[in-house]
């Protein structure tokens, strides 16, 4: 019987994979921020009128969606200025430099490495830090998730998992994949060992890259 729905991966880096729930999601996910002139009509999309036509006024703080945030990000006018979320500032940055293992990442941010790989759109003069800072907490944490998800596989692993963003519950899920394809294989229960789905997507990306 086939899929109804074949799961499609976040896309990578600054861009957006707009076939991705996951990514789907994670542009809803909400950023502080003010607007830098008046936004007509806006107010009640952002929850801030109580009419169709009411505006948002200069000045005005907003908590927009990160979709609408970047459609209205201007290189040539300043409309809305973009604040950091707080995981995102120095002082959340300091804790993932000492220990990025002990952060509840599911609990600050669901999409925690998408959506701050996001946020360096927006001309921010944090953005290198901030991006050094992902990768360095992906690092820390990439060893741990995978060692767990290859010793744990009949172990409860809820309590390890919900402390995880989603990008790290898709490898961890793959890793235990693996493991019980590599178990079936090795009992004579399966014909042959395939390469991950997140393995063959990513070189699917690669080769549209050099294509492109």
């Amino acid at each position: 019987m086939a899929e109804a729905y074949f799961p499609v991966g976040p896309g990578l880096g600054l861009e957006e994979n707009f076939l991705s729930l996951d990514d789907i999601l994670m542009s809803q996910e909400k950023l502080p921020g003010r607007a830098e002139s008046a936004l007509p009509r806006l107010a009640f999309a952002l929850g801030q009128g109580a009419g169709a036509g009411d505006s948002i006024p200069e000045g005005a703080k907003l908590e927009i969606p990160l979709w609408l945030a970047k459609g209205l990000r201007d290189s040539k006018r300043r409309i809305i200025s973009v604040d950091l979320p707080k995981i995102y500032k120095e002082a959340w940055r300091t804790v993932f430099s000492a220990d990025a293992n002990v952060v509840d990442l599911h609990k600050m941010g669901p999409y925690y490495y998408g959506f701050g790989s996001q946020l360096l759109n927006f001309d921010n003069p944090e953005n290198l830090e901030i991006a050094q800072t992902i990768l360095q907490t992906f690092i820390s944490r990439f060893r741990r998730i995978m060692d767990s998800s290859q010793n744990a596989y009949n172990e409860d692993t809820s309590a390890l998992v919900a402390r995880l963003d989603q990008l790290e519950r898709a490898l961890f899920q793959a890793g235990q994949k693996g493991l019980y394809d590599f178990q079936c294989w090795e009992k004579g229960q399966a014909s042959q060992i395939t390469a991950s789905s997140l393995v063959q997507n990513y070189g699917k990306r690669k080769f549209t890259d050099v294509d492109g």
